[in-house]
Formats: C-alpha cells, sequence, structure tokens
C-alpha cells in the first residue's frame, strides 16, 4: 500500500453517462456514475462483463466520449475539449496499458516505447534515448532492436509498461494487465505496477482476477453501469460504502424473487 495518497483530486466524475444504440437497441453503459480519483491511489474495478469497466476506463482514458456528465483531470474539464486538446491532455497526464499489449509489429522494441514521446513533442535522439532508459528500468534493454513477435506474453507486456511511463504520466490505466499471462508473468507484472505505485503514480486497473486487488488499496465494483461498492484501506480496516441507488437494489432484489418464485399449482 502507498502511504503517499492525499486528498488533491486527479479524477473527478460527476453525473457521468455513457448511451450506446438507438430505439428499442438504446442502452447506458455507464448510468450516472460519480468518481473522485485522490493522487497517489492504486484502485482495481472489478465486475462483472458488460458492467461498464472497460467503457469507463475508457472515458477517463479519453479514448471514449461520454454521453453526459462532467469530467475533470487535475481540475481541467476535459468533456469540454476539442478532439486536439483532449490528445494533448492524453499525451500529458495519462499512460494506458492494454491487455493485448497493442505492440506496433512494424515497429522494434524502442520505437514502439519512444512513440508518445513524439506526440509530446520531444524531439529526434532525445526520444530514443528516453526509451532506452525507460526500457533499461525493466531489464529489457538487450530488447531494443526486438520485433514484438521476438517477445514473449510478459516482455511485451513490460513494454507496454515502459511505453505508458515514457512520458511520465500522473496517472496510469491498465485494462487486464495480466490478462493474457500466465501466473509467474503476471505476479511479475504486478510487482512492477506495485513499485511504480510506491514511487506516487495514481493507478487505476480493470481486473477479472480477484487476487489482483491485494496489490490495491481501494475496491470498486460496478454493476448495471454505476458503482456497487467502493472499498479502501483505512489503517487495518477496510470501508465499504454502498453505492448502488436503493430503487435499483430494490428492483434487482424483486426481480430475482420473481425469478426464483415456483410457479402455481393448477388446481382441476
Amino acid at each position: 500500500m502507498n502511504n503517499l495518497v492525499d486528498n488533491t483530486s486527479v479524477i473527478d466524475i460527476r453525473g457521468l453517462k455513457k448511451r450506446f444504440g438507438l430505439g428499442d437497441a438504446e442502452h447506458y453503459a455507464i448510468d450516472g456514475l460519480d468518481l473522485r480519483v485522490n493522487k497517489g491511489e492504486f484502485i482495481a474495478i472489478m465486475g462483472p462483463s458488460g458492467c461498464g469497466k472497460t467503457t469507463l476506463l475508457n472515458i477517463i482514458a479519453l479514448l471514449d466520449i461520454a454521453t453526459s456528465g462532467d469530467y475533470f483531470i487535475n481540475g481541467t474539464d476535459v468533456s469540454k475539449l476539442s478532439s486536439a486538446k483532449r490528445a494533448r491532455q492524453r499525451a500529458k497526464h495519462i499512460g494506458f496499458v492494454f491487455q493485448d499489449f497493442n505492440l506496433i509489429n512494424n515497429m522494434n522494441v524502442i520505437e514502439n516505447v519512444a512513440l508518445p514521446l513524439t506526440y509530446s513533442g520531444v524531439r529526434g535522439t532525445k526520444r530514443l534515448e528516453t526509451a532506452s532508459k525507460m526500457l533499461a528500468n525493466f531489464h529489457l534493454h538487450e530488447r531494443e532492436y526486438y520485433m514484438p513477435s521476438q517477445l514473449s506474453g510478459g516482455q511485451s507486456q513490460r513494454v507496454a509498461i515502459a511505453r505508458a511511463l515514457v512520458t511520465n504520466p500522473s496517472l496510469i490505466l491498465a485494462d487486464e494487465p495480466t490478462g493474457n499471462l500466465d501466473s509467474k508473468a503476471s505476479h511479475i507484472i504486478m510487482e512492477e505496477l506495485s513499485d511504480i505505485h510506491k514511487r506516487g503514480n495514481t493507478i487505476i486497473m480493470v481486473t477479472h482476477n480477484p487476487d489482483l486487488t491485494a496489490y490495491a488499496d481501494r475496491v470498486i465494483t460496478m454493476l448495471d453501469g454505476t458503482i456497487d461498492t467502493d472499498t479502501k484501506d483505512i489503517g487495518k480496516e477496510k470501508k465499504t460504502t454502498k453505492k448502488r441507488p436503493l430503487n435499483k437494489l430494490k428492483a434487482a432484489s424483486k426481480k430475482k424473487k420473481q425469478s426464483t418464485k415456483p410457479p402455481k399449482e393448477s388446481v382441476k
């Protein structure tokens, strides 16, 4: 756990909604969600498939746009920015780790890691020097000129994390970072994310694996596009806040009772 958590808000989301489809096919992947993330937190987001966790992460990453609601990064309302300004905010503040690594196959390792520096305006040899130092931090300096196809799954994910960190972003987002890895490689990746967290970075991770929540100091469970529970470590105690609206809980409970109630026997 990190002792560097403070009350400086990195992310402040209010009344967020994301709608997909039209007419009868319309549904809300995110439905009126509120979320505040403080500097230095390590948050794990869990929930069943279709609950909205990946959609939420993509909106936080500025890879997708909410239908409505407010979203602030470090006090800037990014929900009202143009595409170009959103891209600059993403390059400045956010590093993203994809489940499938998302490395560019026709670029070698060092070129992949240096790519975000291009978008940040870093020029020439400075990009490669910075990327090389970052790869050395992950013990990958001997793989700088390998192609992605020559890497193992664990090595590919470490390259992806190095790329996410190369611009020194304040916020690291990870979508199922161990989803394609075996248990040994998963442990290595999570230890590296833990070390990054201890240096003061804010991390938000989406995962299906409950074992990975041990690395986090806050665990959010989503259900039906909203936050169902929000559990925070307070010393050695855990405080869980129920977030799901009461009317939705009642509706879900009623539906469950109806589905489990045995049919009445007909009387002849």
